[in-house]
């Protein structure tokens, strides 16, 4: 152990800390000489080196006005702390398992012929990007506006940016923590990822997804021609968020599977009708129907036999079926409502 007196120097030398014009920079030409700043990662070990000469008879290493080593002795509690080398021309310490609450000045003080010097080093202490918090995936209708939230933490603080992840490629987005969409359109669903970044670590990142609902709209339906007593299949394609339910019609009669050897079938966005066998009545102009919450549309499809004149036809059912369906849904929201 030090004498008592040893005591009073340090905590002399401790307030000379605070004196402007005394503490000795590193890079000085006399002793004792730090270490430029010193940077490390969150988690990591920090070394902190002083060099020294055989002039100096007492040394420590103080963090702010807290001893943390005087010589061997260890005056912190922090068992994270150790001493490396205490020799005639090095004074070095280490911090193991360092956090952003080390980060600060450090400071290497001698005593030589009965004068205190200092120098004094920055420990930067870096965390890798972290979102803490995003937005939840989100469902809303075509036309509405979205924000979405992305907050992260590092140091040094991470650039947030956002990205649409469609089937065209990725699309720059925002460089911003918020992203805001206003009139959304249906061809700005899916997936937006969000990137935290401030070259300490890889990128953190986060997905959020965003739905779109609009109403349905048929893509392809196609006229069919087939000779009696073959098999015919009308086939009707719509695109809608919700997926859209099918119904079929000829005239103001809906069709159901398994009447006069009908069927229909509903898989995803495709309805189809299919006749096993072909007669002479089910020759003409069928209409297909989509409908989710949001709305609904509808196709005229012909079943023709062998010389039919489509156009014709097309062009009259069209509009007869056309009629009747403004009809149809006009009494069922009169009633409805």
């Amino acid at each position: 152990m030090y004498h008592p007196a040893y005591w009073i120097v340090f905590s002399a030398t401790t307030a000379l800390l605070f004196i402007p014009g005394v503490p000795v920079r590193s890079g000085d030409a006399t002793f004792p000489k730090a270490m430029d700043n010193v940077t490390v990662r969150q988690g990591e070990s920090a070394t902190l080196r002083c060099t020294i000469d055989d002039r100096v008879t007492r040394v420590a290493w103080l963090n702010r006005s807290t001893i943390l080593y005087a010589g061997n002795d260890k005056w912190s509690i922090d068992p994270r702390v150790i001493i490396l080398v205490n020799t005639p021309t090095q004074y070095s310490i280490m911090i193991q398992n360092v956090d952003v609450y080390d980060e600060g000045p450090y400071t290497c003080s001698v005593q030589t012929d009965n004068h205190p010097k200092t120098s004094r080093v920055h420990l930067i202490v870096q965390v890798p990007p972290q979102i803490m918090n995003i937005s939840s995936d989100v469902t809303v209708n075509e036309g509405s506006s979205v924000t979405l939230l992305c907050l992260a933490i590092g140091r040094p603080e991470p650039t947030v940016t956002w990205r649409h992840l469609s089937v065209k490629g990725q699309g720059f987005v925002s460089e911003d923590e918020y992203l805001e969409i206003s009139d959304i359109k249906r061809d700005q669903s899916g997936e937006y990822e969000c990137s935290a970044l401030n070259d300490v670590a890889a990128p953190d990142v986060r997905k959020v997804k965003i739905t779109v609902n609009y109403p349905p709209y048929i893509s392809k339906a196609k006229n069919t021609g087939v000779s009696v007593g073959q098999k015919g299949i009308l086939s009707c394609e719509a695109s809608a968020v919700p997926m859209a339910e099918f119904q079929w019609f000829k005239e103001d009669t809906r069709l159901a599977t398994g009447l006069d050897g009908v069927r229909i079938e509903n898989k995803g966005r495709i309805s189809t009708l299919t006749f096993f066998n072909v007669s002479e009545k089910d020759y003409g102009n069928y209409t297909c129907v989509a409908t989710n919450k949001l709305g609904n549309t509808n196709a005229s499809i012909t079943l023709y036999g062998p010389g039919a004149v489509i156009d014709g036809v097309n062009s009259a059912s069209r509009a007869l079926a056309c009629l009747w369906l403004s009809g149809t849904f006009f009494a069922h929201f009169f009633i409805k409502f």
